[in-house]
């Protein structure tokens, strides 16, 4: 018997490790995952275009606002309810041969479990890694080869952050030696604008990824993607301004709060007749002395108040009537105004304690949820110096001990009644910003804070996409975004080894930057460059020709695309979807249309 060269052992090999028992060599994908990002990655994977078969695992307790997955499993998704994700489990999913699998699971540690369960079922996989914890995240980088450890709440926070001060997320990638950044039109010079990212369409709506406009039609308020030169990537000029004010105002705030909580209507009707005794025995004592200037005047009252005046036992009586009742009144008014102070610091430190909110908060920041994403927003409002209040439901929720150990006052109690928005001072805040993981309640809190001032900017997080979209529109609130919707895509992408640089929030949906290799035999082999520039869904930014090294920032349209060139786009979802399909050779196309 004829024994095979050996190197065609391992192909065969991996053609059969792809197969599954029943023969179908599509490539095997797996997802677990127990909140909306499961969901919403399912469906980004199974409407990417790809030929692939997908496997969903989720828990038995999966939380209530994840819709039915009836609508998947149509579309041949494999869903499968496991209570514990573990060899076996993985076993039974078919994971041995799989190319990809993603843990999306809202818990670090299962995460972790899973990820080395899933290496010992299979050694050669692709793991896509949900992780909240930063040092964690970098640990599970070095532990595992061909890993992608992915945080939906970084890429989130920012967004929210930015969209409650009323500025731009700071979002930046770096290619080819360049940093590009999301900026203003009018905050940029007009040579760093590399390509516009959304401009008016007429009747209050946005285009994104609109055609370059004329010289004359641009506005000052389109957001572009523009190239970093001599200033920090990402950074907004009116992010910088107001970082630099609220932490002026966040360091002045701390006495006079205090002065404010402490002074009650019991001690402030004594202190005012102190103050009035005392200014009317001044103007007698400075009277019947002979002082005269208003300086020497409030230098005799104010040494009598402390008690540094000398007796003067051949004053005039009035004079000396005026001196002991002015001594009398400063002994009285210094045990007042330090009584004042120290009740305000105690009743302060009390209520941080039972998480309560004293004193009147001003131009700040009201900060719903403190999960993932709402930590993760915390922090960054903090960082910029920003003031804010917090209110969960729960006192031992992820973000109570940051809140603690910033300093930040936390409210527990329910955002959707309206006396909890209340003490938080809503009437006088800057914007209320509602990232709990409950869609009623965030819309509950939302329409009241709407309801107590009209005016104010709300900040949403839903979890249907549509659904943000038509609660935007209909109660007139600023924001309203998904963040499994903002998240999904960068995650599938991850999993299916597109070249994805950078994800990009655009109005209510992100946009992605990602590379694109033209191969042989395929529609873009001898098409136009001009042909993938398709305003409203795909533009291209570079290209670099085949076996080249340097990057064409503005390449010529009419330039005829070859094997191996790579161009770079930023696209919308469905618009990456057919440039990688028309990017597949024609052999694969008529392969995969026979299967």
């Amino acid at each position: 018997m004829a024994t095979e060269p050996a190197k065609e052992i391992p192909r065969r090999s991996l053609v059969s490790r792809l197969r599954d028992r029943n023969g179908d060599d599509r490539p095997h994908y797996l997802v677990c995952g127990a909140d909306a990002l499961v969901w919403t990655l399912a469906e980004e994977l199974i409407s990417s275009g790809r030929r692939l078969r997908l496997t969903v695992i989720v828990p038995p307790d999966l939380r209530p606002d994840v819709p039915a997955f009836d609508d998947l499993q149509a579309r041949g998704v494999r869903v499968i309810t496991a209570a514990r994700l573990d060899e076996r489990t993985f076993m039974e999913a078919g994971l041995a041969g799989a190319a990809a699998l993603a843990l999306v699971m809202p818990d670090d540690m299962i995460n972790l479990h899973a990820a080395l369960c899933a290496r010992a079922v299979e050694g050669d996989l692709r793991l896509v890694i949900r992780m909240f914890t930063t040092g964690l995240a970098q640990g599970v980088r070095r532990l595992f080869t061909d890993c992608a450890v992915l945080s939906d709440a970084g890429m989130a926070a920012p967004a929210f952050a930015a969209a409650a001060l009323g500025g731009i997320a700071p979002t930046h990638f770096r290619y080819a030696g360049r940093t590009l950044y999301v900026a203003r039109r009018g905050d940029v010079a007009e040579s760093s604008v590399v390509l516009t990212l959304t401009a008016p369409a007429g009747e209050g709506q946005i285009a994104v990824l609109p055609a370059e406009p004329d010289p004359g039609e641009r506005l000052d308020g389109d957001l572009v993607l523009a190239e970093a030169v001599g200033r920090s990537a990402g950074e907004d000029a009116t992010t910088r301004r107001l970082a630099r004010s609220g932490r002026r105002h966040h360091k002045r705030l701390s006495l006079r709060r205090a002065m404010r909580v402490g002074m009650t209507r019991k001690l402030l009707i004594p202190v005012l007749i102190a103050v009035v005794v005392m200014v009317a025995a001044g103007a007698i004592l400075a009277r019947r002395t002979g002082v005269q200037g208003f300086w020497e005047s409030i230098y005799l009252t104010l040494l009598t108040v402390v008690g540094s005046s000398d007796v003067e036992p051949n004053r005039n009586p009035v004079a000396q009537a005026a001196q002991v009742v002015l001594t009398i009144a400063g002994v009285a008014l210094i045990p007042l105004i330090t009584a004042a102070i120290v009740d305000g610091v105690v009743k302060t430190r009390l209520a941080r304690d039972r998480g309560e909110v004293l004193g009147l908060h001003a131009d700040h920041v009201v900060l719903v949820g403190l999960g993932n994403v709402g930590t993760r927003v915390l922090r960054q409002l903090n960082d910029l110096g920003i003031d804010v209040v917090a209110i969960d439901r729960a006192p031992d929720a992820r973000g109570a001990r940051v809140a603690e150990e910033l300093g930040v006052p936390l409210i527990v109690g329910d955002a959707s009644r309206e006396e909890i928005l209340r003490a938080a001072s809503i009437d006088t805040c800057r914007a209320l910003l509602v990232l709990s993981t409950d869609d009623a309640v965030n819309l509950q809190a939302a329409l009241h804070a709407r309801a107590a001032r009209p005016d104010i900017r709300v900040v949403l997080r839903l979890f249907d996409d549509d659904f943000a979209r038509r609660v935007g529109d209909a109660f007139n609130i600023n924001i309203s975004r998904s963040v499994s919707r903002l998240c999904a895509p960068i995650f599938a992408a991850s999993m299916l080894d597109r070249e994805v640089l950078a994800t990009i929030p655009v109005d209510r949906h992100a946009v992605l930057v990602a590379t694109v290799q033209v191969l042989a035999g395929s529609a873009l082999d001898g098409s136009p460059l001009a042909s993938l520039d398709r305003p409203r869904s795909t533009r291209v930014i570079s290209m670099r020709a085949a076996g080249e090294e340097w990057v064409d920032w503005s390449p010529d349209p009419r330039r005829v695309l070859a094997a191996g060139d790579q161009v770079v786009v930023v696209a919308r979802r469905g618009g990456l979807r057919v440039l990688l399909e028309e990017a597949t050779p024609v052999e694969q196309q008529l392969d995969a249309a026979g299967q």
